[in-house]
């Protein structure tokens, strides 16, 4: 399956972001080749390659093969930050919520696990000012979580006695699918979300 047609829940990734069509077809040929290769061991002809253009083509859309990576960590990034903000913002107790971030996240982990591995790592791959962008985007998935986990604390629906470490294993538990989801296992990435959610309210000694 390819970056194009990966799914969550059916639902196609379309990159909708990113025109016109030339720059997205790089973008997606780009995500496919560091998933497979990492990005130091890509070139900008096998991106191109993939994408059916030139090399001469790609700087047409992207300066370097740093700015790819920037624009796919940047979009992967704000696609999680708004699953979880989405969450986290919704009707529902402290469990309710937690549990619907964290199905959420791992179904995106699970369904765009190409771009996901992308986006969870490489992240050492890009120029110091790109990567302090992309660190303030993760302590912002940080902090809707631990803001979740803190609620739940307060109000007596968790048992939690490391708030920060607890916030870190459960991203931990969720990125880490990307590294390992197989399109033909036994699970669907529905399946694999529903079982994290259990497993993490039972994590946080949810009641």
């Amino acid at each position: 399956m390819s970056t194009a047609q990966e799914t969550t829940g059916g639902e196609v990734e379309p990159w909708e972001e990113v025109t016109p069509d030339a720059a997205r077809r790089l973008l997606v040929a780009a995500v496919e080749a560091f998933a497979e290769r990492g990005y130091h061991a890509t070139t900008t002809r096998d991106i191109a390659g993939r994408a059916g253009m030139s090399p001469a083509a790609l700087y047409i859309h992207y300066k370097t093969k740093e700015e790819l990576l920037h624009r796919i960590s940047r979009i992967g990034h704000d696609k999680a930050l708004e699953i979880l903000q989405t969450a986290a913002r919704r009707e529902g107790t402290a469990a309710e919520r937690l549990a619907d971030a964290v199905s959420s996240f791992v179904r995106w982990h699970a369904g765009r696990r190409t771009t996901a591995r992308v986006v969870q790592y490489e992240l050492d791959a890009l120029g110091p000012d790109a990567r302090a962008e992309i660190l303030d985007l993760r302590r912002q998935v940080d902090a809707e979580v631990r803001g979740i986990i803190q609620e739940g604390l307060a109000s007596g629906e968790f048992d939690v006695i490391d708030v920060h470490g607890t916030t870190l294993a459960v991203l931990s538990l969720c990125i880490d699918v990307a590294r390992w989801f197989n399109v033909n296992g036994p699970r669907t990435p529905e399946e694999v979300g529903a079982l994290y959610a259990d497993l993490v309210l039972r994590m946080v000694g949810a009641k």
